[in-house]
């Protein structure tokens, strides 16, 4: 599928969380604004998404929220060289356009900011930007994970599959090697953080706007009863990814991706 095929779509990301188990390096901000080289880990979201034709955004604002639009708002002033004019009437900030030429395709992003409530459930935050949704589907996700997901063969599968819901399933890898021994005790192997068999929730998503008549209201965790009564009428399918996938939780986390960036061994920097 060409990337223009998507461009007409728009991609939610959940953006409300307080970030609680991540507090070392999140507590003046949300966790989306939590940096990975240098950039919140919701722009390196922005930019995957962008790099297959997607380039509308809504982002669900919650904890902090204030600190992503500001963010945005001063985009340039951030990541760009500029020249301004202090102690003139009006004087303002000019960029350098040959630097900021060299990041232009940002400047092609639509986002809107909406205000979805501090306390509010992930079912909720959905529900509350309906009026934002323009198209037969639209892509959704967290604010706090990375991947090389394909995108588009997953949105190719969900419309084949004719779904209300489409999520990508991910392995998750244990934070403790395995020890195997037998009944006498002598042990027969190790096995250092194996992946652990079945599939989780990838946290990234296909819908068709039914998924609005789905939630209640604001304390209607998406993952509970709106998926649980699409797994009961059929319309919710997976895509299995094996490729790389990593949200951001905890500190290790943290220094996990922003290892890898450094490195320039990011697997989900795929722009």
């Amino acid at each position: 599928m060409n990337t223009e095929d998507l461009s007409r779509y728009q991609a939610v990301i959940l953006c409300g969380g307080q970030g609680t188990r991540i507090r070392a390096v999140a507590e003046d901000r949300p966790k989306p604004m939590v940096e990975v080289g240098g950039r919140p880990i919701l722009w390196h979201i922005m930019k995957t998404y962008s790099h297959y034709g997607i380039r509308r955004f809504v982002l669900c604002l919650g904890h902090q929220g204030e600190k992503i639009v500001q963010y945005f708002e001063n985009y340039h002033s951030y990541n760009h060289d500029f020249t301004m004019q202090v102690g003139k009437p009006g004087a303002k900030a000019s960029h350098q356009d040959a630097v900021r030429g060299a990041d232009s395709d940002v400047d092609d992003w639509e986002i809107t900011f909406a205000h979805t409530g501090a306390e509010t459930m992930t079912g909720g935050r959905i529900k509350r930007i309906r009026r934002y949704i323009d198209q037969d589907h639209f892509f959704a996700t967290y604010g706090d994970g990375v991947s090389d997901v394909d995108i588009p063969s997953v949105f190719r599968r969900h419309v084949q599959a004719g779904n209300v819901a489409t999520l990508v399933g991910v392995h998750l890898p244990t934070t403790f090697g395995i020890v195997e021994a037998e009944e006498s005790g002598r042990i027969t192997s190790f096995r250092e953080k194996p992946v652990l068999p079945g599939f989780i929730n990838g946290g990234y998503f296909c819908f068709t706007p039914e998924i609005f008549d789905r939630i209640e209201g604001d304390q209607t965790v998406l993952e509970n009863d709106p998926f649980r009564g699409l797994v009961d009428s059929g319309r919710i399918g997976m895509v299995p990814h094996t490729g790389f996938w990593h949200a951001m939780d905890h500190y290790k986390d943290y220094s996990t991706l922003n290892d890898l960036w450094k490195r320039g061994d990011a697997p989900w920097k795929v722009w």
